[in-house]
């Protein structure tokens, strides 16, 4: 990856743990107290703090989620690194970026290291409320699977024509 590259890519992570970050001081701030902003159809902003995994599963596991997330950043910066590149390397740092930034909810937003919740506020009503780090890991994880759908599988290399030899073609039982 070119120096210029990873700039881009640095970039792209900064910016979703700024903009993640400053959404989610906006939603502490103004959601508190159970205020809930109707926006359009079921879309609102509705305050919720989530010290499980995705969708709120495995609560209480804060410490062990939060290890996990760090090792997902830990090995997907070394592949970015070293052979991540177009789609695939966006969609690398569109997960590093949103796992940061839940990361930071985890390690300060707590009574201890990594016991803190993560603050979601995005609430659809139908779907488990999140917010714009869960948006940037998801939508990283589906251009992931596409970048590697569109990746060509390799070729399996047919034998040359002049590799048999034209007896194993014939019958040996012919005339």
């Amino acid at each position: 990856m070119s120096r210029a590259q990873s700039q881009r890519l640095g970039l792209l992570v900064a910016a979703i743990v700024v903009v993640d970050q400053l959404t989610k001081h906006w939603a502490l701030n103004r959601l508190s107290d159970n205020r809930t902003i109707d926006l359009v159809g079921s879309l609102r902003f509705n305050l919720v703090f989530n010290k499980g995994m995705a969708f709120s599963q495995v609560t209480g596991a804060g410490p062990v989620i939060g290890a996990l997330g760090f090792v997902v950043v830990i090995v997907m910066v070394l592949w970015l690194r070293r052979q991540a590149k177009g789609l695939a390397a966006v969609a690398a740092g569109l997960i590093v970026g949103g796992a940061l930034g839940n990361l930071i909810d985890r390690s300060l937003r707590g009574d201890a290291w990594l016991r803190g919740a993560v603050v979601d506020f995005v609430d659809l009503q139908w779907f488990p409320v999140f917010n714009v780090a869960d948006s940037a890991i998801s939508i990283g994880a589906v251009l992931m699977i596409v970048a590697s759908l569109r990746q060509s599988p390799p070729r399996l290399q047919a034998a040359p024509s002049d590799a048999i030899p034209s007896d194993a073609t014939k019958s040996d039982a012919t005339p």
